[in-house]
Formats: structure tokens, sequence, C-alpha cells
């Protein structure tokens, strides 16, 4: 149980509300981009539970080692593209 739950029990529900609404429910995007998406968020945020949540549940809709290769590439090119905006080069 995290802090959050232990002292704003409400923000925790809300927090478990959106993420079913946006990671469980069929909306616009199907479940393995929305993986891939996840994987990638978490390696950029350098969220070691992120990814181990995501990565079982990426291999399980359906992604390939391949895929999830090809979406963290995608991703280091717009970080490193962001670095290089900052340096105003």
């Amino acid at each position: 149980m995290s802090i959050l739950n232990e002292t704003l029990p409400k923000a925790a529900e809300a927090y478990e509300h959106m993420t079913d609404v946006v990671l469980r429910e069929d909306n616009f995007l199907d479940p393995k981009t929305k993986e891939l998406i996840a994987i990638v968020a978490g390696v950029l945020v350098r969220c070691q539970p992120c990814i181990d949540i995501h990565l079982p549940r990426a291999y399980e809709v359906g992604c390939t080692r391949e895929e999830i290769s090809e979406a963290l590439a995608v991703a280091m090119c717009i970080s490193a593209g962001s670095q290089i905006a900052w340096t105003k080069i």
C-alpha cells in the first residue's frame, strides 16, 4: 500500500479509475499500442515498477520484441531531439 492510499484514499481511487478508463477500456487505441506507450513512458520517466508491470502485459496482448524495440527507439529519438533542442545549437 502506498502513502497515497493511506493518506488520500480518494486520490488513490481517482488514479485507479483513470487507469481503468485509459488502459483497460476500449477507446481509440488498441491494447498493443497502449502497452507500447506505457513501456516507453516508463523507460523515459525511469519507473522500474511501470516497466515491470507493462512489459509482461505487452507480451500478453501480442507485442513482439521487435515492436517493443522499435517503440523504444522512437522514444529515444524524441528524447535525444528534445535535448538537442535545449542546447539551442
